[in-house]
């Protein structure tokens, strides 16, 4: 009689990048990497939570590790809550203040030649046609940020690179949504660094944290302990400015424009 053949087991599921995966209620976004080793969890800026995973991760592992850190995403989500962003409006109007690098400057219209936005003489400058058009005038200053964040950022991505023994990344300033920076590896060089043109009405030092922040990335993935123990090689004071990052970049203008008077 011939021997039965073996019955057939399926291989466990595995996670892919991209997927949302759901664990006892939550919804996770999941992001996988051939850069990571271990799983990591992250509470983001807007409440939302993303799984981060190694290559080849079992689905039932990473539920497990969820499962695991139930109480640490109770506690990050609880802490959202007391720090609930309170980001100002703003209107284009002469006396309104704008920060930058943790100045204050009044805004200033007025009716001279050259760009529609540039800081001289202590004001914020804004070309009166400009202001009349809303959504004109808040591109403008907007672009604004960005012009000047990324001339600064760019002065200090080099001492920050050479300090932390990592190669210097492309860097661009805009738009980065509910962070406050982001890193891609690339194939070559240093990867892309991009850095929300809102950071830059922090004080200097906030943002030489998240430029550090977003550094330490090209050695470690994911904020797990060697992670931290890489920035405070590099910052010894950084959880003392991520504190105040917390708390001053939920005050910082996001672009939301006041109501038409």
């Amino acid at each position: 009689m011939p021997d039965s053949p073996l019955p057939r087991t399926s291989a466990p599921p595995l996670l892919s990048d991209g997927q949302e995966l759901v664990v006892d209620g939550r919804v996770l976004q999941v992001r996988v990497s051939s850069r990571r080793s271990k799983l990591g969890l992250t509470v983001e800026r807007d409440g939302t939570l993303t799984l981060r995973a190694p290559l080849a991760c079992e689905t039932d592992r990473a539920e497990e590790f969820v499962r695991t850190g139930r109480l640490w995403i109770d506690g990050k989500l609880r802490l959202r809550d007391q720090l609930r962003p309170v980001h100002p409006t703003r209107g284009f109007i002469d006396g309104e203040t704008y920060r930058y690098l943790g100045r204050e400057y009044r805004l200033l219209l007025v009716d001279e030649p050259g760009a529609p936005v540039r800081l001289s003489a202590g004001r914020l400058r804004l070309d009166r046609a400009t202001a009349a058009d809303t959504q004109l005038a808040r591109r403008s200053v907007t672009a604004w940020y960005r012009r000047v964040g990324l001339s600064w950022a760019q002065g200090r991505l080099q001492p920050w690179a050479a300090r932390m023994d990592v190669m210097e990344p492309d860097v661009t300033v805009r738009d980065v949504g509910r962070r406050w920076g982001t890193y891609r590896p690339g194939d070559t060089g240093g990867g892309q660094m991009a850095l929300h043109w809102a950071v830059f009405q922090l004080p200097a030092q906030l943002v030489d944290y998240v430029i550090a922040h977003e550094l330490a990335h090209i050695r470690v993935a994911g904020h797990g302990p060697d992670y931290w123990r890489l920035l405070r090689r590099a910052i010894p004071e950084c959880k003392r400015l991520k504190d105040e990052l917390d708390e001053m970049g939920r005050r910082v203008w996001l672009g939301d424009v006041s109501a038409e008077r």
